[in-house]
């Protein structure tokens, strides 16, 4: 029976997040249990690949990759209050001695001259006093010349292949190739929502169209977009670089994985060629012009992971698939979404992509070297020596952190060579000790006697590839190489990596070369009471916070190419009028409040700007702008708020213009397609619909000047 106009999600979900978007974004992994249940020897323990391929005589292993994405949670009792409201303005009796020795006039950094924008539930785009903005493109809109007008009742596989996909993720912006009046503005598209996309949705019973919809909204998008004389603002144009990628485009497969056993398909028997990118959430823009991107929650979309080996079953559930019908019932449409018919589809995703924007005949690659996890993004930094480093993090509970340093360097000019660098080189873990006795770090937030959450790292190694000569070494005991390109968090237990409460977006700082992740939350850490069986490690150096609801933001002072860093807590998020939040050691009476940190950015002053995801302090996500060095550090301003349901994603931060993606307005518990949450941004009583916004100053300045 078709369902229309009714709330498909009876269970409410205690967060500003909603059942709605955890369903359709994780597969509804804040309910579930942390797919890291390891004490950091699970597999060397319990289970040998090669052992137990010749035990058995097996072919194939089906893991796949998880989701375990918690959303902020809020207790019953801290709901909306006038302080939350308030915060951005308001005072604390608590100051910090070195902010208390400054009773001076505040004069914000460059490019943090703004307004800071307060918290509030508009459903609306909120940006500061001076600064206006506009939509530059919203899901369904054409992008390939020629492509229909956007009819929402009447739908096609076809339109939707050549239209803006579905909640668009990552944001970024690169020259044009030709026209210097032109730029290409590239996105991911990281899941679909059908419920709020088809007006007669039946989640028992999809359609087959609605299916081959869904899979042409997942993808990317290249846009070439024009600028505007005297303005930041952009305009979508129609142009020969603009291309959609979806759940079906050809990839390449390179790296240890490729071709292996654990890769090979009925219908890729060479176990090269992959159909399809799927839930790809933040990226990053290469020295070289390209566009990575990573595939996170990828588990999803897979059914019926089941074995009748025990040790597989310990494996399938490291990486969270289900035994179960997936929640879009793909797999009734393509047996590579069944993995009990095909075992080996689940190991051809969880990679970094890495797309040509310039060349719209290009093949997308998919680097297998870089590991095989949850990623959330993949960004470049290039040490003074040119070596070539990539940071990211694995987006669930108690995960971990890499980087990959490449043995190639930047050749200018020679594309070929520059999309292969990603597939030489080793790939890291890392494990962090802190600096303070434990006892002085007890889930309160509260500061060590020395006024740092801070410490020391190393990163260990786990793969070491050549891909011009074949050669591949693994540095973990009873992996293979090939292994460890393909069940890497597993690889990463063996070795002792240090559990993370959800590494997301990592970026080094162009100006000062220090890196910086955003650790949204782990509502689990060190929790107790109906929660106790889920938390994994209680509160540590480097993560601080019991039962952590609004995140962390770690700056790493890393040794690029070498194998150790030093690390503190630039933000313990939250309310500042709360004790336990912490901003650089900046005056707390002085900064907006933030919750659930998300992606990261810098402006060429070298100021990280952080977007947010699942507010947990009752208020909409916004983008933020933080100091990270001087009499400054810390100062933390609000630059702007999306609508009601949304997440803010991207973002883009140059001297022009502001340009964040807004993903999933209107998606509350009590929404429907008929009643949704919002009716951003066409107005009315029209469906939301995920779009791209621009922000710039209306008097023609530089960001923040």
């Amino acid at each position: 029976m078709a369902i229309k106009g009714r709330n498909l999600l009876s269970t409410l979900f205690e967060s500003s997040r909603s059942s709605l978007t955890c369903t359709y974004k994780c597969g509804n992994a804040c309910f579930g249990k942390c797919e890291n249940s390891s004490s950091n020897s699970y597999f060397s323990d319990q289970f040998s690949r090669r052992s137990a391929l010749r035990a058995g005589g097996l072919t194939v292993v089906t893991v796949g990759g998880g989701a375990a994405l918690a959303a902020c949670s809020v207790p019953d009792d801290e709901a909306v209050t006038e302080s939350t409201q308030a915060a951005a303005t308001t005072t604390t009796a608590t100051k910090t001695s070195e902010a208390a020795a400054k009773d001076v006039k505040l004069v914000a950094a460059e490019g943090m001259k703004f307004d800071a924008v307060e918290p509030n539930q508009e459903d609306k785009i909120v940006v500061p006093a001076g600064y206006t903005s506009s939509v530059l493109i919203a899901w369904g809109d054409p992008v390939i010349k020629g492509a229909p007008e956007f009819d929402v009742d009447n739908q096609t596989a076809d339109a939707a292949s050549q239209q803006f996909g579905f909640n668009n993720d990552f944001a970024g912006l690169l020259d044009h190739p030709t026209d210097p009046d032109r730029m290409l503005y590239v996105c991911s598209h990281e899941y679909t929502t059908e419920p709020m996309m088809f007006p007669d949705y039946d989640p028992d019973n999809p359609t087959e169209e609605q299916v081959k919809i869904a899979w042409a909204s997942h993808g990317h998008t290249v846009l070439e977009v024009s600028k505007v004389d005297g303005s930041g603002e952009l305009k979508r144009e129609f142009g020969p670089l603009n291309r959609r990628i979806t759940a079906t485009t050809p990839f390449t497969l390179v790296g240890p994985a490729a071709g292996t056993i654990w890769t090979k398909t009925a219908a890729d028997p060479a176990g090269r060629n992959v159909l399809g990118t799927l839930n790809n959430c933040s990226g990053g823009i290469t020295p070289w012009g390209t566009m990575l991107s990573g595939e996170e929650n990828f588990d999803q979309y897979f059914a019926n992971a089941t074995s009748s080996d025990k040790k597989l079953e310990a494996s399938y559930e490291r990486y969270g698939l289900g035994a179960e019908a997936t929640e879009r019932k793909w797999e009734r449409f393509d047996d590579r979404f069944d993995a009990s018919k095909t075992p080996n589809e689940p190991h051809r995703f969880g990679y970094i992509v890495e797309i040509d924007p310039s060349d719209p005949t290009s093949t997308p690659v998919k680097h297998s070297a870089m590991g095989r996890f949850k990623h959330e993004a993949g960004n470049v930094y290039v040490a003074k020596d040119g070596t070539v480093v990539c940071y990211s993090g694995d987006d669930s509970r108690f995960e971990y952190i890499y980087k990959f340093v490449s043995t190639k360097k930047v050749k200018e000019g020679d594309m070929a060579h520059n999309m292969s660098i990603l597939d030489s080189g080793t790939l890291y873990v890392g494990k962090l000790e802190g600096n303070s006795p434990a006892a002085e770090i007890d889930g309160s937030g509260e500061l060590p006697a020395d006024g740092e959450f801070d410490g020391t790292g190393t990163w260990i190694k786990l793969l070491t590839c050549d891909e011009e000569s074949g050669k591949y070494e693994s540095h973990v005991d009873g992996f293979t190489a090939e292994e460890v390109a393909v069940f890497t968090r597993e690889a990463a237990d063996a070795v002792g990596a240090t559990k993370m409460d959800r590494p997301e977006d990592f970026q080094a700082n162009p100006v000062t070369g220090k890196v910086y992740v955003a650790l949204t939350n782990n509502k689990y850490r060190g929790a107790t009471g109906e929660n106790a069986e889920k938390n994994q490690e209680d509160p540590t150096e480097w993560a601080p916070i019991k039962e952590n609801k609004n995140g962390l933001v770690m700056e790493i002072d890393d040794d690029h190419a070498g194998e150790s860093f030093t690390w503190n807590l630039l933000l313990v998020c939250g309310d500042p009028t709360e004790a336990s939040t912490y901003f650089g050691g900046f005056d707390k009476d002085k900064v907006s409040p933030i919750s659930c940190p998300d992606n990261v950015a810098f402006d060429s002053h070298g100021n990280l700007w952080i977007s947010t995801d699942g507010n947990a302090l009752g208020t909409n996500d916004g983008l933020y702008a933080v100091n990270v060095a001087g009499e400054n550090r810390g100062h933390l301003k609000c630059f702007l708020t999306v609508p009601k349901g949304a997440e803010t994603c991207g973002p883009i931060v140059d001297d022009d213009r502001v340009m964040v993606n807004v993903q999933h307005p209107g998606e509350s518990d009590d929404a429907t397609f008929d009643n949704p949450a919002s009716n951003w941004p066409d107005g009315g009583s029209s469906i939301p619909r995920p779009a791209v916004v621009v922000a710039w100053n209306e008097s023609g300045k530089k960001i923040g000047a």
